[in-house]
């Protein structure tokens, strides 16, 4: 084994599920911020966490909100992604530019986004500096799903350094191995 820049390493981890995370203003404006920063933090209580640079607005959104929607795009939903990546939420509305379609929550102000896989509606619960990203802890309080859809296979995938991608065919691999 050689060292290696940190850099270089890191390339190990792709690819990651894109998710994207629905917040809103004080007027109820929705915003979308595309991640790929998000795991699973707990099974008991249900909760994720998603990590958000702190110069983004949505950072400044979900800090003041304190409730979010995390869901998990399909591949047909690439060119809305790719929009949502590009532009800032201070400078375009994405709820109205994004060509997402939005639908109303079941028990938070921030909406679902119609057409991803899943999409969980978590109120914050807790935050902590990460460094240049804060990591925000969320609880999920009501998930929905797509009819028909896999999960795996439909999933929207980040390679990293701005390249997406989909599986073509997933395999399972016997855990006993």
């Amino acid at each position: 084994m050689k060292q290696a820049p940190a850099s270089e390493a890191i390339e190990a981890k792709y690819p990651e599920r894109v998710t994207i995370v629905t917040t809103v203003d004080s007027e109820g404006t929705a915003n979308v911020i595309p991640l790929a920063w998000v795991t699973q933090a707990s099974t008991d209580p249900l909760r994720f966490a998603v990590a958000i640079d702190k110069r983004q607005h949505s950072h400044q959104l979900l800090s003041e909100c304190g409730e979010f929607v995390l869901a998990f795009p399909d591949v047909g939903q690439v060119e809305e992604v790719l929009f949502c990546c590009t532009r800032s939420g201070r400078k375009v509305n994405k709820e109205l530019e994004s060509g997402f379609e939005f639908a109303r929550s079941t028990a938070i102000a921030p909406p679902l986004v119609r057409g991803c896989l899943a999409s969980l509606e978590c109120k914050l619960v807790s935050h902590h500096d990460a460094g240049d990203h804060t990591l925000f802890v969320g609880e999920v309080v009501v998930a929905h799903i797509e009819e028909g859809k896999t999960g795996v296979a439909d999933g929207l995938q980040y390679l990293g350094s701005g390249t997406f991608c989909r599986f073509e065919r997933v395999e399972r691999l016997d855990a006993s191995l």
